[in-house]
């Protein structure tokens, strides 16, 4: 069996319990309940549509985010408030999906995954040594990418599936749980309407198909092994899908300040 290596896997795990903080209130600051004078001070000139820190912000060119999960980890496919968007064309499909997959910070955390694969001695068909972890460096990348581009560009191209996930933003935990986990079982299409995940269900299967019975060693060139490394796949998919839902709300837990509120001023009186 080899260690799976799917971006965010062990992250995620890491951070499973962060949805819940999340969604214990919204940490508003409480208004004084002393009167203040009114201001004098000049109206912000600032663009009232400058979004709020926290929140995956569609980039207006492309349709897609700039968000990073937990700071670092691509997020690009992820939108709030952004229901309304045209749907992706196929080249700014496979522009997203690629743009992620070789992004700077996937490439230190292949290396971080396949140090626990060569630590936990998984697939012993590729040896120890650097030669052995190298061969797990260039499979976890290449598993990683295959992925990638067939549940993210190609299937969704395909069959005229948007790959992005458009976060609920709203409801109880169970509610947005339930909804985050269920797009992985059904998707938005390019028409606005929606339709079964084949991307994500069929695309999931082909890619673990394909990495196992190209470069991964014989012993592991089984139809068990496939499907494990499917079902694993598709159980670490559905956690984080589940995480990008909370991340906004966790964004501004962990961004939050808290606002010190000057006291009021007091007119002398003649």
């Amino acid at each position: 069996m080899r260690f799976f290596t799917r971006p965010f896997a062990a992250l995620v795990l890491s951070l499973v319990c962060l949805p819940c903080m999340a969604q214990q209130g919204s940490g508003q600051p409480v208004s004084p309940s002393t009167p203040t004078a009114p201001s004098t001070a000049p109206q912000s000139t600032s663009d009232p549509a400058k979004p709020v820190e926290g929140t995956t912000v569609p980039d207006k060119n492309a349709g897609t985010s700039k968000d990073r999960l937990f700071y670092t980890l691509p997020n690009f496919l992820t939108l709030e408030n952004g229901a309304n968007l045209p749907p992706l064309t196929s080249k700014e499909k496979f522009k997203v999906v690629a743009r992620g997959s070789f992004d700077p910070v996937i490439y230190p955390w292949y290396g971080f995954l396949s140090a626990i694969s060569q630590a936990q001695d998984s697939e012993p068909g590729y040896g120890q040594g650097w030669g052995g972890y190298g061969k797990r460096y260039g499979a976890a990348f290449a598993d990683g990418t295959i992925e990638n581009f067939i549940t993210g560009a190609i299937l969704p191209s395909a069959l005229h599936e948007d790959p992005r996930y458009f976060q609920l933003g709203s409801g109880s935990f169970v509610h947005r749980s339930m909804y985050a986990i269920s797009r992985n079982i059904i998707t938005r299409t390019d028409s606005g309407g929606s339709q079964f995940n084949y991307s994500e269900i069929l695309g999931g299967g082909m890619s673990a198909f394909i990495s196992t019975y190209s470069y991964h060693p014989s012993a592991d060139k089984t139809v068990s092994n496939t499907m494990s490394v499917w079902a694993t796949q598709y159980a670490y998919d559905t956690i984080t899908i589940v995480v990008k839902e909370f991340w906004p709300d966790i964004h501004r837990k962990l961004s939050h300040k808290n606002i010190v509120n000057e006291p009021a001023a007091v007119s002398a009186k003649p």
